[in-house]
């Protein structure tokens, strides 16, 4: 077993936790923290170079990066996405490659959309009087609130990750 195995084992589980934690703290908080979008990115700044990409793969990483960040800035600005989602696609786009990136979005929206129609479902239920003390729970009901599409980019993400030069660098 080589340096770039266990470093790409601790690198994708890496990732992998953070993509967990990102769904489910956009879920029960409708926020993605800045400091957990700064970690995949330092994660797969730094340990891409020992899982053996290029800097020609890392700067096309960077250059889908970059393409998404100019997209979901535009989507941020004309409120269709939150700030946090912006920054989450980013940072994966970033892992993703540019092979992968087209792929990854396709999952976000696929997943997104069927996230936005068991949320506008959810909405139409009458909850139990217990479950509206539940904050996140009364968020999620609630028509004003949006939808907490972080958690489709997440899951997005940890099924795009498979198909990446990350899992080929195990295999």
């Amino acid at each position: 077993m080589t340096l770039a195995f266990f470093v790409t084992i601790i690198a994708v589980t890496c990732f992998s936790l953070a993509m967990i934690y990102a769904g489910v703290m956009d879920v029960l908080t409708m926020q993605i923290g800045n400091n957990l979008v700064l970690f995949l990115l330092f994660t797969c700044v730094i340990f891409a170079p020992f899982v053996g990409f290029s800097l020609v793969e890392i700067g096309y990483a960077l250059i889908a990066a970059l393409l998404v960040f100019f997209f979901s800035v535009a989507f941020f600005a004309i409120g269709w996405i939150g700030g946090g989602d912006a920054k989450l696609a980013t940072v994966t786009a970033a892992w993703m490659g540019f092979g992968q990136t087209f792929q990854y979005l396709t999952y976000a929206a696929l997943i997104g959309g069927i996230l936005t129609l068991c949320v506008l479902a959810f909405r139409t239920m009458t909850l139990p009087p217990a479950w509206h003390t539940k904050s996140w729970v009364a968020r999620l009901h609630s028509t004003n609130s949006g939808v907490p599409y972080g958690a489709a980019l997440a899951l997005a993400g940890l099924l795009a990750i498979k198909d990446t030069g990350w899992i080929a660098n195990i295999l």
